[in-house]
């Protein structure tokens, strides 16, 4: 249950008995564990999320010196609540920049912001920041069905009304992105797989001219997941692309980069106002001759990296969520299955 601001810090103030717990001395501070700006218009008021802390602490914590897992225990919180655009499994700091296993950070939707800028460089942690951005998680439409207990659906559409959309295939790969000297799956670090080679190649060839702080975002489609492809246009294609401010590109410049860069472009189905009544229609089982997963919803002009959850959204066909929810092996356990690109015959295997 949410509560108000005051009822926050009333509640937080009297489980604390009005003491920081971190040191004991006298709290002034309902401290937010999780920043409340990530948590959408229920503010992040909840006692889960709240710790009575002194005036020194705070900084510490504001800081991210003290963690918020640090916090949590001194409070006797047990629960770890997460904003709901967060996967479960992320570890985070006070700004929602998710920390790795090892320590490093990775850049979140309000590290740009010139207050968050100044309180982490005075807590001295810029160090532990990498330059590698993790994919946001693209909630769903309200008419699409979640696939699983973890999925999000969007309570509305009402950020979309009004502006021009862009909406394209949803594709039935693997999330990558590119830098200028690294490539990842949805994981930064994640272990690799043998139906990334091609990728690699790809990138290697291109890699040079994507600028110093900015990335490439698209779909591998190298392996067959649950969709068999028959009529690619490449095995990557790209549906997004980010500058050096973590600005997601406007479409029109996204296809101005995507053509500089020699990448391919994911198919579109449909550019111009939103209109509810369009976009539900825009589904058919085929596209393309192949077999189509569902769509994805974007604003066409451009968007910071923490305006994601209210600029892009997705549709996912039932018959493809049925297949998933069915428990079949992951695509990572089964032999590599290549989707054909149209215009080559030979073999790609190798």
């Amino acid at each position: 249950m949410w509560l108000t601001r005051k009822q926050f810090r009333e509640g937080v103030f009297a489980r604390d008995n009005n003491l920081c717990v971190i040191c004991g001395e006298p709290a002034d501070a309902a401290h937010h564990i999780v920043e409340r700006r990530l948590w959408g218009e229920c503010g992040g008021y909840h006692l889960s999320n709240g710790a009575s802390l002194c005036p020194g602490c705070h900084i510490k914590a504001e800081q991210t010196v003290i963690t918020c897992e640090e916090i949590r225990e001194a409070a006797g919180i047990i629960e770890t609540l997460l904003p709901s655009h967060y996967y479960k499994e992320n570890r985070v700091d006070k700004w929602g920049n998710i920390i790795l296993p090892d320590g490093r950070r990775l850049i979140g939707e309000l590290f740009h912001d010139e207050s968050v800028q100044k309180i982490l460089k005075s807590g001295g942690v810029f160090d532990q920041f990498c330059k590698y951005v993790k994919y946001p998680r693209t909630l769903h439409l309200s008419w699409s069905g979640l696939v699983d207990d973890d999925d999000r659906m969007l309570s509305d559409q009402k950020h979309f009304e009004g502006k021009q959309v862009v909406v394209t295939p949803k594709m039935d790969g693997e999330n990558t992105t590119m830098y200028n000297d690294y490539m990842h799956a949805r994981s930064i670090d994640g272990q690799n797989h043998a139906s990334r080679n091609w990728l690699k190649n790809y990138h290697a060839q291109r890699a040079f001219n994507i600028p110093e702080g900015w990335r490439v975002c698209g779909e591998n489609l190298f392996a067959k997941h649950t969709i068999e492809y028959n009529n690619l246009e490449n095995y990557f294609l790209v549906f997004s692309i980010w500058n050096e401010k973590n600005e997601c590109l406007s479409w029109e410049d996204t296809l101005f980069w995507a053509e500089l860069l020699e990448m391919q472009i994911v198919p579109v189905l449909y550019v111009g106002e939103w209109d509810e009544e369009i976009i539900q229609s825009l589904y058919s089982p085929t596209f393309n001759g192949d077999k189509l997963e569902g769509y994805v919803v974007r604003l066409a002009e451009k968007f910071n990296y923490g305006a994601f959850r209210s600029s892009v959204a997705k549709y996912v066909c039932e018959e493809f969520r049925q297949k998933l929810q069915a428990g079949a092996s992951h695509w990572r356990y089964k032999m590599i299955i290549p989707n054909k690109v149209k215009g080559i015959s030979e073999d790609v295997t190798s």
